[in-house]
């Protein structure tokens, strides 16, 4: 999480009067690269400062790429080199050639590189601050909750939260992880291949662009494995059910145009919709068959004042925590808001820390069944509590836009 409202990817200094006000729809991004939240868990997101970037970057592994000729065609467009991204060309973090733009989005899967080393070493990516009516709840600030001590949760995680897995990507700063949660997919029932995280790990916000190498291992870690028995561990033991690449990613407008590291900025609207895809090919089984679940999203879930609980899923990674562990934390949640006119979001009491941005909040349906109502986005830098932004009209517009993309597959 991190230091001030965990806000996704980018912290940067307000400007709240020089805001550009985008619309309320999604902005779809192309194929894949992962932004850092603020508070909650990714890296810096001042590209200014990484123009050097190409040292900053964990070690990059020797694996293969494979790029569709489609993906080969849109890099073409964008004026890089296919053997020279192979041979680390996507470590250039020049701000003139990163790709902001909602259709810019590429990811080309570069086999093995996300290896146990690198996972182990990702860094958490820091970003600290219908049916009800919600008007009682706009522009409502409640008191700060009292901090609800995270509990670990029991292995296998994969018995336990099945949809819960960690999201891998580079930036300026180096490897970044955040923690996501498996969604159903309209589109697909019972064969989704979407899975839902924090704006901040995917795109850099306002001062940047897209996050590259974004990929989703599902039950990270599934045994709990110690940090002793993690020193050597294999990738079947930390990524149990796969490594799957993002080949599409989607977040909102308002992110990218004014989300930032720090102060809150564009946190209300700090959600992100991956779609993934298998890197070795898989068995032919989608995500959700692969781990054997998927939740719901609410994007019409009630005023504070009528949620009773909310479950926060997460891997945090600054300390007391090394990013290496489920936790989960449970509290009724009350309101916060970061600017009048932008929806007040959820706010609950959590020890969590960075790394644990975009993990999932979860609430009980009308029909009493979990459903997916929130991720985490900001958190004060000191820890104590999380806050996510509420799913509304636009979150569902981010959501579709993915889930229609690849609907006739």
């Amino acid at each position: 999480m991190r230091s001030e409202p965990l806000l996704l990817t980018a912290r940067g200094e307000g400007q709240k009067g020089a805001r550009r006000r985008t619309s309320p729809v999604l902005a779809a991004m192309a194929l894949a690269s992962v932004l850092a939240l603020t508070a909650t868990g990714c890296g810096s997101g001042d590209p200014e400062a990484n123009a050097q970037a190409s040292a900053s970057a964990a070690s990059e592994g020797d694996g293969k790429i494979t790029i569709p000729d489609d993906i080969r065609d849109r890099l073409k467009e964008h004026g890089i080199d296919v053997d020279k991204w192979k041979d680390g060309a996507w470590k250039n973090w020049d701000r003139d050639d990163w790709l902001r733009e909602a259709q810019d989005y590429i990811n080309p899967v570069i086999e093995g590189l996300w290896d146990p080393d690198r996972m182990q070493g990702a860094e958490d990516p820091d970003r600290g601050v219908q049916k009800s009516d919600l008007s009682g709840d706009q522009g409502v600030t409640d008191p700060e909750p009292a901090p609800v001590d995270a509990k670990a949760v029991s292995p296998t995680y994969h018995d336990n939260v099945p949809e819960a897995g960690k999201v891998f990507f580079d930036s300026p700063e180096g490897t970044m992880v955040c923690s996501a949660t498996v969604v159903a997919d309209p589109a697909h029932p019972g064969r989704s291949n979407l899975v839902w995280t924090a704006g901040h790990c995917v795109h850099a916000g306002r001062s940047g662009g897209w996050y590259r190498n974004i990929a989703f291992v599902p039950s990270y870690n599934d045994q709990a494995l110690s940090a002793a028995e993690l020193a050597g561990a294999t990738e079947d033991e930390l990524a149990p059910y796969g490594v799957w690449w993002a080949d599409w990613a989607g977040t909102s407008d308002q992110w990218i145009a004014q989300g930032g590291p720090t102060g809150g900025e564009g946190a209300p609207y700090d959600f992100a919709v991956i779609h993934v895809t298998p890197e070795n090919g898989g068995s032919g089984k989608s995500l959700e068959e692969t781990v054997g679940s998927a939740l719901p999203v609410n994007f019409a879930a009630p005023a504070v004042p009528r949620v009773e609980s909310i479950t926060v899923d997460g891997y945090p990674a600054a300390a007391p925590f090394d990013g290496e562990t489920l936790y989960q934390c449970q509290d009724r949640p009350g309101r916060l808001s970061i600017n009048a006119s932008d929806p007040t979001m959820y706010r609950v009491g959590c020890t969590m820390t960075g790394g644990s941005s975009g993990g999932g909040w979860v609430a009980s349906g009308a029909d009493g069944e979990p459903a997916l109502v929130s991720n985490t986005s900001i958190g004060p830098v000191n820890a104590g509590w999380l806050a996510g932004p509420r799913l509304g009209e636009v979150a569902k517009g981010v959501y579709d836009s993915v889930s229609q993309k690849f609907a006739g597959e």
